[in-house]
This record gives structure tokens, C-alpha cells and sequence, in this order.
């Protein structure tokens, strides 16, 4: 019983520090999505809010706290203020199964950093989760009782379904190598020699096909089809004010955060570096080892997140058709060939 506590109390208490933290992310990647749009567009950006404007964020939820929360007479008003609850919970459930660094080893007491970092069926779940994201969309363009919001519910759907299977089959050849469906196991898999067993190297179209279809999962530009504002005013949150636009906002950098670590996490090897750490003199379940771990992959996080903002604010947005031609006709090919080379490869070399 007292095991059974334990692990209870130890996993609300990770479960709340994760959402913290995915808030805290969020507010980081809205500074630096300013920032960076500004240095590329040749501006100063946020500087007023705070020192060097690092505040403006907390201003912003503070400006749509205090927003009036509007829902239109003919919407369902049931599934219109669902469907930012379903995009949130679905964008924070994800984050579960994500390992942030190594374990602590206290004792007789092995602790990982996470709340359930070494699941097994680890990137399953993540696949799976990822595909519940398009129902808070969906929703929302539905009950919204608007065209265009419901166009843009549409698009999202279709878009989702398109790229879902090139992300999956991107996986597939990874799983093969790596053996395993275990989040932990890839890390492990990429650590030493020198950083040539990184995933990036040894499935480098896996990755490219991956990192595209990421894009479109998360709905950011170029792929940001079912909220182009030039056509569709804001797409499913087009009747959205308030916390509830906030929810789908937060969601949506929560997405891009996850979306970020998983790549770190399958194809850069986590919080691997090119040399072994015991030339740092640090013992394998350590705190100290675990801290730089954690450091190596915040690093690492950051320099994708940085990668996402600098292709929205370079890229212009894709038409409709060029976005379809992609996903079916570019990307599925290339990643079905892509599992019988690694497959055939798996089979006469491993």
C-alpha cells in the first residue's frame, strides 16, 4: 500500500510539474516567436513589457483573461467550449510517456523524469495521441456554426489524416533498427561512438519525411492551412475570444514543443552527446549526471523550437492542392520505400 502511494504521490507530482513547465514552454515560445519574426523582418519586437520585453507574454494571457468569452447564438455551445478542452488535454496528454533525461538512482530507488518514461509501447502512444488532436480542430469548426470556420475544420481533418501516415511509416524504419517501441531505448541506442549512430544519420529521410509531416500535424506555417487568415479569417477559431482562443493557442505550442522533443528525442539522440560523459567524471545514476543530461537535451529543444519559428516566419504558406500533392503523392512513396530499404538492410546486415 505504501509503494502504491508512493508511486501515486510521484506521479501527480510529475504530472503537475509537466504542466507548469508546457506553460512556461509556451511563454517562452511566444518571446521568442516574437523575437525571432522581428531579427528576421528587421525589427526590435517586444521591448517594453519587462526588461528587454521578456514579459510580454504574461501580458498577453493577461490580456485574454480579462477578454470577453463570446459564443455565437446558432453554435452548439456544448461541443463549441469541448473542443478547446479536447485540443489541450489531448497536446498535455502526449507529454506522459516523454523521458527528460536519465535516472536518479537514490538508494535502492530508481527515479526517471518523467511520468511514464519507459513505457514500451512509448512512440505508439505518441502516434496515438497525436491523432486525437484533430477532434478539438474539427469540433470547433463545427459548433462554431460559421463557413469558414468549419472550412478550416475540414482542412484540418484532411490535412491531419494526409500526413499522419507519413509520420508513422517515417517511424517505422527507426523501429526497425532500434528494436523496440520504448522511447528510452532509442536514447540508448544513440549514445556513444562519436554521435554517428544518431538516428538523423542512419535514417536521414525518415527524419526529412518526419520533420515535414510535423509541420503539418502542428498546423504551423507553411502548413497552416486550416487557419489562413487570408482566406478563411482565422479558420476554426475564427469565433473563438478569450481563454478558449488561449487554450487552442496554448495547445498549439505545447504541439510544437512536443513535436520539437520528439525529434530530439527519435533522431538527435536525446541528451546524447558525441562523447562519452564519464570524460566528466559523472557516475551513471547521479543527480549531477542527470542535470547536464537534462541541460543537453534543453539545448537541443531549443535549437528545433528556433528551426519551427525561423521556417514560419521564411516560408510562404502552401496552397491547398500543393499541400495534398505532398502528403500522398511525395511523401507516402518515399516513405514506404524508405521501410523496405531499412527493412532489407535490417535483414542483411544487422
Amino acid at each position: 500500500m505504501n509503494d502504491l502511494l508512493w508511486i501515486t504521490i510521484e506521479a501527480l507530482a510529475k504530472g503537475l510539474a509537466i504542466v507548469m513547465a508546457i506553460q512556461l514552454m509556451a511563454a517562452l515560445n511566444v518571446y521568442l516567436e516574437r523575437k525571432v519574426s522581428a531579427f528576421i523582418q528587421g525589427r526590435i519586437g517586444p521591448n517594453r513589457v519587462g526588461p528587454w520585453g521578456t514579459l510580454q507574454p504574461f501580458a498577453d494571457v493577461a490580456k485574454l483573461f480579462l477578454k470577453e468569452d463570446l459564443v455565437p447564438n446558432a453554435a452548439d455551445k456544448f461541443f463549441h467550449s469541448l473542443a478547446p478542452v479536447i485540443a489541450l488535454g489531448v497536446a498535455l496528454a502526449t507529454w506522459a510517456v516523454i523521458p527528460f533525461s536519465s535516472y536518479i538512482q537514490l538508494e535502492d530507488r530508481i527515479i526517471y523524469l518523467g511520468i511514464a518514461p519507459d513505457l514500451n509501447i512509448g512512440i505508439l502512444y505518441v502516434l496515438a495521441m497525436t491523432s486525437l488532436g484533430v477532434y478539438g480542430i474539427t469540433l470547433a469548426g463545427w459548433s462554431s456554426n460559421n463557413k469558414y470556420s468549419l472550412l478550416g475544420g475540414l482542412r484540418s481533418s484532411a490535412q491531419m489524416i494526409s500526413y499522419e501516415l507519413s509520420m508513422g511509416l517515417s517511424l517505422v524504419g527507426t523501429v526497425l533498427i532500434v528494436g523496440s517501441f520504448s522511447i528510452n531505448d532509442f536514447v540508448d541506442y544513440q549514445q556513444g561512438w562519436g554521435g554517428i549512430r544518431w538516428l538523423i544519420f542512419l535514417q536521414p529521410i525518415g527524419f526529412i519525411i518526419f520533420l515535414i509531416a510535423a509541420f503539418a500535424e502542428t498546423n504551423r506555417a507553411p502548413f497552416d492551412l486550416p487557419e489562413a487568415e487570408p482566406e478563411l479569417v482565422g479558420g476554426f477559431n475564427t469565433e473563438y475570444s478569450g481563454m478558449k482562443f488561449g487554450m487552442f493557442f496554448l495547445a498549439e505550442y505545447a504541439n510544437m514543443t512536443t513535436s520539437s522533443v520528439l525529434i530530439v528525442l527519435l533522431f538527435l539522440g536525446g541528451w546524447s552527446i558525441p562523447f562519452a560523459y564519464e570524460a566528466l567524471g559523472l557516475q551513471e545514476g547521479s543527480i549531477m549526471l542527470a542535470l547536464v543530461h537534462f541541460l543537453v537535451f534543453f539545448v537541443k529543444v531549443l535549437f528545433m523550437l528556433f528551426f519551427f519559428i525561423w521556417v514560419r516566419w521564411s516560408i510562404p504558406r502552401f496552397r491547398y492542392d500543393q499541400l495534398m500533392n505532398l502528403g500522398w503523392k511525395v511523401l507516402l512513396p518515399l516513405a514506404l520505400v524508405n521501410v523496405v530499404v531499412t527493412a532489407a538492410g535490417v535483414l542483411f546486415f544487422k
